[in-house]
């Protein structure tokens, strides 16, 4: 890898993370984190991986889905964001598909335990 490309990929993963800070800093203040796991500049992919309270998080899906769509909108070297919370089954699905999250109560099927309140 020549300085050059070394530099812009170190500017590229700067942008990257200001991205992640400025736009989901619910991920933060809620106990998560996000971090850059692979960037190949040349293809424009990025993996980010949530770790932390977003683990097992209910609304992680859809905070994926948005920093997938607004990273590929705001930072242009930027076509495809891998994104995965570690947990079994991760977002495999999700990579450059869509998620429709199924909420109680919407004709999903199972609506889960009754609330005991």
């Amino acid at each position: 890898m020549s300085t050059e490309t070394a530099a812009g990929d170190d500017e590229l993963r700067e942008r990257i993370s200001n991205f992640l800070r400025r736009n989901f800093p619910q991920i933060q203040m809620h106990g998560g984190s996000a971090a850059i796991q692979d960037l190949d500049r040349e293809t424009g992919e990025v993996t980010i991986m949530l770790g932390g309270a977003c683990s097992g998080c209910g609304i992680s899906p859809m905070t994926i889905q948005a920093i997938k769509s607004r990273m590929t909108q705001e930072i242009p070297e930027i076509d495809t964001v891998h994104a995965d919370t570690g947990m079994d089954g991760g977002t495999e699905g999700m990579a450059g598909g869509q998620v429709s999250p199924s909420f109680p109560g919407d004709g999903g099927g199972d609506e889960g335990p009754e609330a005991p309140f």
